[in-house]
């Protein structure tokens, strides 16, 4: 009788954690919060300065966000500059 309760306990644990992973993220989606997590300069983040960036790559974070800001005004104003209209 205590061999069959465990058996029966063991399937309804695996059924019930089988299902808690279905509802979790998918690859691509933990991929892409891994590269939104290095343009936003969070990869320079160590388990000693948790939960700033590390003093060391203090600078190299500020011109990291420079340059994205600075792209990001460049690629604004080559679209606003584009000719509208033009389906040739």
């Amino acid at each position: 009788m205590k061999k069959l309760a465990i058996a029966a306990l063991s399937v309804v644990v695996l059924a019930a954690s089988s299902g808690a992973f279905a509802e979790g993220k998918t690859r691509a989606q933990v991929y892409q919060e891994l590269i939104e997590a290095q343009q936003n300069g969070l990869d320079y983040i160590t388990d000693a300065s948790y939960p700033d960036v590390n003093p060391v790559f203090a600078q190299q974070v500020k011109n990291h966000k420079e340059a994205l800001a600075a792209q990001a005004a460049a690629n604004r104003v080559a679209k606003g500059s584009a000719p509208a209209g033009n389906a040739n």
